[in-house]
């Protein structure tokens, strides 16, 4: 038995690839870049109850003009610098772990998994990848809700709590400090119940491919366009996000620092006491405008770097 699970590990270790990591790391990196400022807003309308004092505001629109007039351009950039590693790492080790499990799945390079085995090789990467990253995911909550200077709507200054973080490094030492290993790893529990929104994305993006490769009649692993590429990526995408939505809220809510709650249950509890279902999907629009041309530049980066790193290592 010992030497049958050795010999798995073996097996699994020997499918870790550099180009993945490198191709989903560069991936990550330029969208986040690019769309952070809608991820920003998206964070504040999900932590939105009506019950602690914040900003207010009243659309999209009117919140970009709001943190633009208070804060300055850079005021859309808050929180920018742990999301960018956050969103490089975790595409970088998803695609890793994710191209190394499915390779390990497979009894030939040419075989084609199903719809179960996708979701399976998705949703171990996801674990892992989580369990790498979430305390920057915590920072990344906590930087961009910082709300120090900021007017609402009647031109009152928000009486808000000091600016408790002056960056990354910073916020990760302070809650390490004060709250522990526990506050880092804030919104674990609902992170986990959102592996489920990866697994179902990359499901729907491979199986996407494997279809259009099938009606045409080319092998799995053929290098498409950059316009298949952007319809698959955006079509699992908002596959996903309309199945897995309500858990970004609740992970937001319990890495909030302004607001206190016992846990997941106490978060859904109170959401749905005060809110109804409206509450699980505040910031939907925000999240879309970003996570669809965001997955869509990923996924074309990634696919076009991998591709393009794979004859350096033949010629190596």
């Amino acid at each position: 038995m010992a030497e049958y699970v050795q010999k798995k590990a073996t097996s699994l270790f020997g499918n870790l690839k550099y180009e993945p990591l490198i191709a989903g790391v560069t991936g990550g990196v330029i969208s986040t870049l690019a769309l952070h400022p809608l991820d920003l807003v998206k964070i504040r309308f999900a932590v939105s109850d009506g019950l602690t004092s914040r900003p207010t505001y009243f659309g999209i629109v009117h919140a970009f003009k709001s943190i633009v007039k208070d804060r300055g351009f850079l005021g859309l950039y808050q929180g920018a610098t742990p999301n960018v590693w956050g969103a490089g790492a975790s595409w970088g080790l998803y695609f890793f772990f994710y191209n190394a499990i499915k390779s390990h799945m497979q009894d030939s390079q040419n075989e084609l998994l199903g719809p179960g085995k996708h979701i399976t090789a998705a949703a171990s990467s996801g674990v892992l990848t989580l369990l790498l990253t979430n305390p920057i995911w915590v920072v990344k909550t906590r930087l961009c809700l910082q709300y120090e200077g900021v007017r609402n709507v009647s031109k009152s200054v928000v009486k808000t709590q000091p600016k408790q973080y002056k960056g990354m490094t910073d916020a990760l030492i302070k809650i390490y400090r004060y709250e522990g290993i526990r506050g880092l790893y804030r919104g674990l529990v609902p992170g986990l119940f959102g592996v489920s929104h990866g697994a179902l994305q990359f499901m729907a993006y491979e199986e996407l491919k494997k279809l259009y490769n099938h009606h045409y009649k080319q092998s799995n692993d053929t290098h498409l366009g950059a316009t298949q590429y952007i319809t698959f990526a955006a079509l699992s995408k908002l596959f996903a996000v309309s199945v897995t939505y309500p858990y970004q809220v609740v992970r937001a809510r319990l890495q909030d620092q302004h607001k206190a709650y016992k846990g997941v249950i106490d978060v859904i509890n109170r959401t749905w006491k005060y809110e109804r279902y409206k509450g699980f999907y505040k910031g939907l629009a925000p999240n879309l405008l970003r996570v669809t041309p965001a997955t869509c530049i990923t996924f074309v980066v990634y696919e076009k770097m991998k591709h393009a790193l794979m004859p350096l290592k033949v010629s190596t």
